[in-house]
């Protein structure tokens, strides 16, 4: 029954952003919240008072541990708030260095993310610089590299302010190389990781068109973020936190 029940909400959602993708747009202002999609345009002057969204901290000097695994193999991953930013469209985004190791230690992926938060206290996302890696420390490929402003990408909405269910959002777009969404199923009561019980947790479901029938979801913590993530259709992934750290 719980198979069928996950299911029937993967499809619900998959079908809720295929309404939604037909009626917001692309110019919506930073105060607003589920007609918000991704920005086309962008005003640094909805950047200049930001305030911190508590699902999607970016405090400088905050490292994440997480683990998981993907099928067989096991991850070890590091998420660290730098202090580092860059203008992006006008607008000082926040660099995130994510870093990705196998079992063994050898590095698997390593991106820089850059996001910022507006004046509402919307996360937006303004592109990422990534590569994956042989065992033997080769680069494989940088496919999904992406800026905002840049060949025709716009950044996208990563966490609203005031998160409700049924909302729908792109996080990112790059025609064909980054076109991630999310779709806010609610909350749970509780949910236990290896660092310890978080309570009152947002639930998302996300996707991309470029990877058709793989659907994840994601628990989001306040002051913590992402606390735990598993694929629900189409892939073997599932990570959780296992420490957070400041400085």
């Amino acid at each position: 029954m719980q198979k069928i029940l996950t299911a029937l909400a993967v499809s619900t959602a998959v079908g809720a952003v295929a309404v939604l993708a037909g009626t917001t747009h692309a110019g919506a202002t930073a105060s607003s919240r589920s007609s918000t999609t991704a920005r086309t345009t962008i005003d640094p002057g909805d950047f200049d008072r930001p305030v911190m969204n508590p699902w999607f901290p970016l405090e400088p000097g905050t490292t994440t541990l997480l683990r998981g695994t993907d099928g067989p193999a096991r991850f070890r991953e590091r998420v660290r708030v730098t202090d580092r930013t860059q203008v992006i469209q006008g607008v000082s985004a926040r660099a995130v260095r994510d870093v990705l190791r196998r079992a063994d230690g050898s590095l698997a992926e390593a991106t820089t993310d850059w996001y910022a938060a507006d004046n509402a206290g919307n996360v937006w996302y303004f592109g990422e610089h990534t590569a994956t890696y042989d065992r033997h420390g080769h680069v494989q490929s940088r496919e999904g590299t992406w800026r905002a402003g840049v060949d025709g990408a716009v950044a996208g909405l990563i966490m609203p302010a005031d998160p409700k269910a049924t909302d729908a959002y792109r996080q990112e777009f790059y025609a064909g190389h980054a076109e991630d969404q999310a779709w806010i199923v609610g909350f749970k009561a509780s949910v236990r990781t290896p660092m310890r019980r978080f309570h009152h947790v947002l639930r998302t479901f996300e996707w991309s068109r470029l990877e058709p029938g793989v659907v994840s979801t994601k628990l989001y913590a306040q002051g913590v973020g992402i606390v735990r993530e598993h694929d629900v259709a189409g892939g073997r992934e599932n990570f959780e936190v296992v420490a957070v750290r400041h400085r």
